[in-house]
């Protein structure tokens, strides 16, 4: 190929590949404003913290060591343990560049930003989960373990070359390797702090604890779906060829199906289920319906990719209702969205990749999970005896995080911030609706 062409094709290459990785980086927006939105507004700025320092804890160690545990190429010990080495060496050459057949063409730079924000998002993921009765700062140490160790050991088996690659499991953009880990070292998390307080009555029943801010709670849903197009269609890695540039446009076209069937889906399940249209179920159904697409946005014709989002819609629906009947306390449903929507999409991916293999696909994804869970277990775990607890007071819990972690609250203007039941929220999800005093006084008398 002409120098000059060659030189075209790398830099088109690597442009596409920076635009998505600016849109996935965009996603961390997305992930603060659903949360924010869907927690009291007594926790609102400390989820925002949350969301804000994770994103550049998860950047500062993926830079230093994460990356190079994920993709340690010659430094790999096996096909199971991955090498360890830090900090990132210099950029593709013109000579690497033009070696031919397996020349890079995209810039390796490129290549560690866009995995970096991937981090970003899976540790994204837990702190939804684990929202309004976890501590800022042992949730921010797991960060940089998660990052630093948990998940890039995972990304290698598959992305990295390890034994998952080698065996054939398929993930084209992490159904699993990203969204279900995510979720089972969530699932963790949840298990480990316990539910709100007020959130489950002796008897059982699932009391509705509203959320703040349902219209940035909207405007979160919507920032992710965008998002969702640089993290499927920059996976395909290349767009510098008519052939790839096709292969795009069809990722973002199914991509966008399976949102919009995901979300329709679960709009209808929850008015049947609830007799009302219940937004928070029509917010995860279009992202459950974006999480199953992931392990195969390329593949599918547009009609399989509706059917594949229109399923994970109605799993989400069902997972939130089945999670709050075990007591497992998700406020913004992520283990229901990201897990088993994720695990309903790596197994979508027979329908139509004549390359997966149904055994494959299965023990894969409990291998994974099995690490995830282990790996964030023990190292919670260890956090928690280190930082003496993982979990707020009860009486912090109760007065709102952000004044106890932060020093401030969001809306001081609204609300007495000397009020320890202020900011209770004024609207509510599916398990029913409560007044701002009667979740006062549940969350007063109640016992976890």
């Amino acid at each position: 190929m002409n120098i000059d062409v060659l030189q075209l094709s790398y830099a088109l290459d690597t442009f596409y590949f920076l635009m998505c990785t600016a849109l996935v980086m965009f996603m961390a927006c997305g992930f603060a404003m659903l949360e924010s939105g869907l927690v009291r507004s007594k926790n609102t700025v400390e989820i925002l913290t949350k969301n804000a320092l994770l994103y550049g804890i998860a950047c500062l160690v993926f830079l230093v060591v994460g990356y190079n545990v994920m993709y340690p190429g010659d430094n790999a010990i096996s096909s199971v343990i991955p090498g360890l080495s830090f900090m990132l060496g210099a950029d593709n050459s013109l000579s690497d560049i033009s070696a031919g057949e397996g020349a890079a063409y995209y810039s390796s730079m490129a290549d560690f930003i866009f995995q970096a924000v991937f981090a970003a998002a899976t540790m994204s993921i837990v702190s939804g989960a684990v929202a309004e009765r976890m501590r800022l700062w042992p949730f921010l140490i797991f960060a940089v373990v998660m990052v630093a160790v948990i998940y890039p050991v995972e990304g290698y088996w598959k992305w990295g070359g390890g034994f998952l690659d080698a065996m054939g499991y398929q993930d084209f953009a992490g159904s699993v390797v990203v969204h279900m880990a995510g979720a089972a070292a969530a699932l963790v998390a949840v298990l480990l702090v316990g539910p709100r307080k007020g959130r489950y009555g002796v008897d059982g029943k699932v009391r509705a604890i509203p959320g703040a801010n349902l219209p940035i709670a909207m405007l979160g849903m919507f920032i992710l779906w965008m998002g969702w197009f640089g993290f499927n269609g920059g996976s395909m890695l290349k767009i510098a060829s008519l052939d790839d540039a096709n292969s795009v446009a069809r990722i973002f076209v199914n991509t966008n199906a399976a949102a919009s069937a995901g979300m329709v889906a679960a709009a209808l399940l929850s008015r049947a289920m609830f007799g009302k249209t219940d937004m928070t179920m029509v917010m995860n159904g279009a992202l459950a319906g974006l999480v199953s697409i992931t392990a195969e946005p390329l593949l599918p014709s547009a009609g399989l990719a509706v059917l594949v989002g229109a399923v994970g819609g109605i799993i989400v629906v069902l997972s939130v209702v089945g999670l709050d009947r075990l007591k497992i306390d998700d406020p913004v449903g992520a283990i229901s969205v990201h897990g088993s929507a994720g695990l309903w999409g790596i197994m979508a991916v027979l329908f139509s990749n004549p390359d997966a293999a149904f055994g494959t696909q299965i023990l894969g994804t409990l291998i994974i999970f099995a690490w995830m869970f282990g790996a964030s277990f023990v190292a919670l775990l260890v956090i928690k005896k280190v930082c003496g607890g993982l979990r707020v007071s009860e009486e912090e819990e109760l007065e709102g995080m952000d004044m106890h972690e932060c020093g401030m609250g969001a809306y001081p203007e609204f609300v007495n911030m000397s009020s320890p039941s202020q900011g209770e929220g004024n609207v509510s999800g599916h398990a029913g609706k409560a007044s701002t005093a009667a979740s006062a006084a549940v969350l007063k008398g109640a016992t976890r």
